[in-house]
């Protein structure tokens, strides 16, 4: 038996827009997404605060099934040394693949790329699986917003990680 494809990792270009804007819509999740579930007329997936650049999409068997959006958590220049992880999908059947680790790796090594000094991300509590993925990749919680969302009746606590890039 062969061995599986190793996700093919990239940085998203315009003609990713809608396979993208479908694997947002198909993953969302009150596990980890705090706005409402999207519906009809859908909002593009790039927008003027969200550029293809920002973000890396994985690839398999010809198809993206997943991406990591990159940011900058303020507009400030005094923070401009860090990035942020502000969104992270895996299609359903590319999962147990290794794909939300090769995002997550690129992830690190495109901020450093960029010249971020640091790299953060927000998490839901209940989101266990996400936080185990981080914390093997080097992030730790550095705080928490207790009961910071009301999802499906649950309040839910809002987890701040990070690493450091140097």
């Amino acid at each position: 038996m062969p061995e599986p494809e190793e996700p093919r990792i990239r940085v998203a270009g315009l003609a990713d827009e809608d396979a993208l804007a479908s694997l947002d819509r198909a993953t969302w999740s009150p596990l980890h997404a705090v706005s409402p579930q999207p519906q009809p007329p859908y909002s593009p997936f790039f927008d003027e605060r969200h550029d293809p650049e920002d973000h890396l999409v994985a690839v398999l068997d010809g198809r993206v099934v997943g991406y990591v959006r990159l940011a900058f958590p303020t507009g400030l220049a005094c923070n401009a040394h860090v990035r942020q992880i502000q969104g992270l999908a895996v299609a359903e059947e590319a999962r147990g693949r290794g794909v939300g680790r090769a995002l997550i790796r690129a992830a690190v090594e495109e901020s450093r790329r960029r010249g971020a000094r640091r790299l953060t991300l927000r998490v839901l509590g209940h989101n266990t699986p996400a936080r185990r993925l981080y914390e093997a990749e080097g992030f730790v919680v550095e705080g928490v917003l207790p009961e910071e969302f009301l999802l499906a009746g649950e309040y839910v606590d809002d987890v701040f990680m990070g690493r450091s890039l140097v």
